[in-house]
């Protein structure tokens, strides 16, 4: 089992930047590929990023490359999301969510059903 609990989110002007973080707590953090997702109002949960458990690899849905990096420190079980060039069409509740798998996360397919544990979700908002 394993317990996620991220950071508060908030309120931001476009073109912000904003950085989550996600805590972890249960067993071996190194034994998880962890992800993001984010679900803006009446839309599905859609993927947004994910690190391996090395950090040796990240992927980004197309969204949000190159303005998302998605980080992790094994030592503080912590998973993050820097959030840079903000847009109101990021405007949604994000989640983190951890799955055991230690190869690469640019092998396997990112979706809902194939994470395990999830956080409770934080609210972001992209807006003047």
């Amino acid at each position: 089992q394993v317990q996620l609990v991220e950071s508060r989110g908030g309120l931001v002007q476009p073109g912000g930047s904003l950085r989550l973080s996600c805590a972890a707590s249960g067993r071996a953090f190194t034994n998880y590929a962890m992800g993001w997702f984010r679900q803006a109002p009446g839309k599905e949960r859609e993927f947004v990023a994910a690190i391996s458990w090395s950090a040796g690899t990240t992927v980004y849905a197309d969204s949000v490359k190159g303005r998302f990096t998605a980080s992790r420190d094994n030592a503080k079980n912590t998973v993050y999301l820097q959030m840079n060039s903000l847009k109101p069409e990021d405007t949604a509740v994000y989640y983190c969510a951890a799955r055991a798998y230690r190869g690469s996360v640019g092998m396997i397919v990112h979706t809902t059903e194939t994470y395990s544990y999830w956080g409770q979700g934080t609210q972001v908002t992209v807006s003047s």
